[in-house]
C-alpha cells in the first residue's frame, strides 16, 4: 500500500476517535461541573484545557475552545475536518458510504450548526456520527491493510484519549458521581453496573476501564487491538521478539497496566495515565517512520500531543 495512503487512513481513525472522545471528555467534565457546587469551575475549566494542551485563561471557554472553534487544535470541528480531508485524500481506498458519512457529518457541523444546538444533543450527536462511521468503515470496507491502518490509528487515539478522561475526576475529588460521568462518558455505565454492581467503589470503576478485557473502550483491550493491527501489518515469522518499536512500546505498555497491583490503581493514576500518553507519542512516531516514510505525514500543530 502507499504510504500516503496508510497515512491518510491511520489518521481518518485517529481524527474520528479524537473527535468522539473530545465531546466524552468535555461532556464529563460539564456534568461534573454541575453536580460538586464546591468546584473551582474556573480551575477546573483551566485544568481541563491543560490536559488537552492548551493553555488556561482567566475565564476559559470550554465549549469554545474544545468545541466550536475551527482553528482550535483540539476541537472536535477541527478534527471533524482534518477527518474529511484525510478521506479526501484516500478517496479511492475509503468505501463509498464512509465518505458520503464523513462528508454529511462535516457538513451539518460547519458554518456555526453546532453552537446552535443545546450542549447534551450536541454531544450525543456527535457521538452517533462517529459511532456511525466507525460501523461503516467496520462493514464496507475489506478487512486489509488500509482498514488495520485505519484500526490502529483510532486504537492509539482511544488509548490516549480514555488515559485523559480517567484524569477528569481528580478535577471533582469532592464529587460522589464524579465516577459516574467517567463511566457514562466512556459509554460503559450498563456494561460495569452488570458486572460490579451498583454498589461499587471508585477503585472498581478504574479497574473496568482499565483492565476489563471483554469491554471495548477499556485500555487493556484497546492496547490488544492495536498490538493485534501491528502484528498483522509486520512480519508473522519472528522467533524471539517483535522487531517493531511500536508494537514493543505498546507492548511494554499493556503487560503493565495488566499486572499492576490492585492496591496501587488508584496511587498515582495522573502520572500513570501521563505515561501512557507518552507511549502513544511515542508509538505514533515510530509507526510514521516505519510506515509513512516518503509521504506528508499529518501532525497535532498547537497541543501537547
Amino acid at each position: 500500500m502507499l504510504s500516503r495512503i496508510a497515512d491518510s487512513l491511520f489518521w481518518i481513525g485517529r481524527y474520528l476517535e479524537r473527535a468522539e472522545d473530545t465531546a466524552r471528555i468535555v461532556e464529563v467534565h460539564l456534568h461534573q461541573s454541575l453536580d460538586d457546587p464546591t468546584l473551582d469551575k474556573t480551575q477546573a475549566a483551566n485544568d481541563l484545557l491543560l490536559l488537552m494542551g492548551l493553555p488556561g485563561s482567566e475565564s476559559p471557554d470550554v465549549l469554545l475552545r474544545l468545541c466550536y472553534e475551527e482553528s482550535s487544535p483540539v476541537s472536535f470541528l477541527s478534527a471533524l475536518t482534518h477527518a474529511r480531508e484525510a478521506a479526501r485524500r484516500a478517496r479511492e481506498t475509503v468505501s463509498t458510504e464512509v465518505w458520503e458519512s464523513i462528508n454529511t457529518t462535516w457538513l451539518a457541523v460547519r458554518g456555526g450548526r453546532l453552537q446552535r444546538m443545546r450542549p447534551a444533543s450536541m454531544f450525543k450527536f456527535i457521538r452517533e456520527r462517529c459511532a456511525v462511521i466507525a460501523g461503516l468503515a467496520d462493514n464496507t470496507m475489506s478487512h486489509d491493510e488500509g482498514w488495520l491502518f485505519l484500526t490502529l490509528g483510532r486504537s492509539i487515539e482511544r488509548i490516549d484519549m480514555t488515559s485523559r478522561l480517567l484524569s477528569t475526576p481528580s478535577f471533582a475529588a469532592n464529587s460522589q458521581r464524579a465516577w459516574d460521568h467517567v463511566l457514562s462518558g466512556c459509554g460503559a455505565h450498563h456494561a460495569f453496573v452488570q458486572r460490579y454492581g451498583a454498589l461499587a467503589s471508585d477503585r472498581d470503576a478504574v479497574e473496568f476501564l482499565m483492565l476489563d478485557r471483554l469491554f471495548p473502550r477499556s485500555l487493556i483491550y484497546t492496547l490488544n487491538t492495536a498490538v493485534e493491527a501491528l502484528a498483522q501489518l509486520g512480519p508473522s515469522n519472528l522467533r524471539i521478539r517483535p522487531d517493531d518499536p511500536a508494537m514493543r512500546l505498546l507492548g511494554a505498555a499493556r503487560a503493565t497496566l495488566e499486572y499492576l497491583p490492585p492496591d496501587e490503581i488508584l496511587r498515582d493514576l495522573p502520572e500513570e495515565m501521563a505515561r501512557l500518553q507518552a507511549v502513544c507519542s511515542q508509538a505514533t512516531s515510530a509507526i510514521s517512520a516505519r510506515y509513512f516514510e516518503g509521504s506528508a505525514a499529518a501532525e497535532w500543530v498547537g497541543g501537547a500531543w
